[in-house]
């Protein structure tokens, strides 16, 4: 018999659509809410490394994200000017059915997350959250913002780097920190030369090009800003035209097709490490809200769904909820931590790298090896 019968996810992102379905298939009800009364995302796309084709396997999404979206097998690297330095070939070991890396658009993976979880039964219930709740013995009593009561056998915070879960769980001294970088994400045509994922190397900043389908691809640009740095939306097309100057070849002739403020979705990067145990009681953290990371790995998507998945398979598993949760927390702290830090320090390094002063211990290609090989295992 599962720990949990009836199940609350706070937060309908990727990481709480994901623990929807898991938990749906582990015959527990759900009860999801979003504060946002329209559920929007980012228009640009995220990259889904053989680590998440494995969990999604599991909930039977790997299929539809790679036959819809654009896969590719691993990263060519250039410098400024077009000039091709190597190429990085990546493992599909942990799904072998699938290609190593696949690339999607956001709105089309939301799509797939939210079909899969209402046709599997997740009660969904938008511009709703949590006011207060109240956990005893047995059971955890919600009050939400429309003022309904109900009580839940667990409650699950998905929602995200600024959680109001994680508030009320651990206080607000618990925040993100910015690290003085950011990316800024533009959708583009996905040139016929670009059949694996790009990374051009300048003196000051680092650009991608990641396929998203046959025909659509994103770039990105890293750049070091000032901490919390915002910038007037309607100025955002120009400012990252700016940000590309000095780039050649194909990066030059991408750059002049920024023209749309709207398409472009700037964000300052932030680390957030909560300690262990990521739960009181019956309320757990999962995702960006427990364990925040740059993309620097591009495993943020993909930690908060091996979470998901992960935390629905122990809580059918288990008897009781405080061992499904520190199981869960034996297999996920560790890993997550990892995550976080070995973005943390290559984000460092090319901070030092750009201001001229490189640090002396600097090895990012044996640290992203080293970081890759341990996602390959099971968590």
């Amino acid at each position: 018999m599962p720990a949990a019968s009836r199940a609350l996810i706070v937060g309908g992102g990727i990481g709480g659509l994901t623990a929807g379905i898991a938990l749906r298939q582990q015959e527990i009800s759900v009860d999801l809410v979003e504060i946002k009364k329209e559920w929007t995302v980012y228009g640009v796309g995220i990259m889904q490394p053989s680590n998440q084709l494995r969990a999604l396997d599991k909930i039977g999404l790997a299929r539809p994200c790679v036959e819809q979206g654009g896969s590719f097998p691993g990263w060519k690297a250039f410098d400024a000017n077009g000039r091709f330095l190597g190429d990085s070939p990546l493992s599909n070991a942990p799904a072998p059915a699938y290609p190593a890396v696949n690339g999607i658009t956001r709105p089309l993976l939301h799509q797939l997350l939210s079909d899969s979880a209402i046709n599997g039964g997740v009660d969904v219930k938008l511009g709703v959250t949590v006011a207060a709740s109240t956990e005893d013995f047995d059971h955890v009593e919600v009050t939400f913002t429309d003022g309904r009561r109900e009580r839940y056998d667990v409650v699950i915070g998905a929602d995200g780097a600024h959680s109001q879960t994680r508030s009320r769980l651990f206080g607000s001294a618990l925040r993100p920190q910015a690290i003085a970088q950011a990316v800024w994400r533009y959708n583009l045509p996905r040139p016929p030369e670009v059949a694996w994922g790009h990374t051009y190397f300048g003196p000051h900043s680092k650009v991608g090009l990641v396929p998203l389908s046959p025909t659509l691809m994103y770039l990105f640009v890293v750049t070091e800003e000032p901490l919390d740095a915002r910038y007037p939306v309607d100025a955002l097309a120009s400012l990252m035209r700016e940000r590309l100057q000095g780039y050649g070849g194909l990066i030059a002739a991408l750059r002049e097709q920024i023209r749309d403020s709207a398409g472009v979705v700037y964000r300052p990067l932030e680390l957030l490490r909560v300690p262990a145990p990521w739960y009181v009681g019956r309320t757990i953290l999962i995702g960006d809200a427990a364990h925040l990371t740059s993309p620097h790995l591009a495993q943020g998507a993909s930690m908060a769904i091996e979470d998901a998945v992960l935390l629905a398979e122990l809580l059918g598993a288990h008897d009781h909820i405080p061992a499904a949760f520190d199981e869960f927390m034996r297999r996920r702290h560790e890993r997550g931590l990892r995550v976080i830090d070995s973005s943390h320090q290559l984000a460092l390094w090319e901070l030092a790298e750009w201001r001229g002063t490189p640090a002396p211990d600097a090895d990012p290609i044996g640290l992203f090896k080293r970081a890759s090989q341990m996602l390959l295992e099971d968590y």
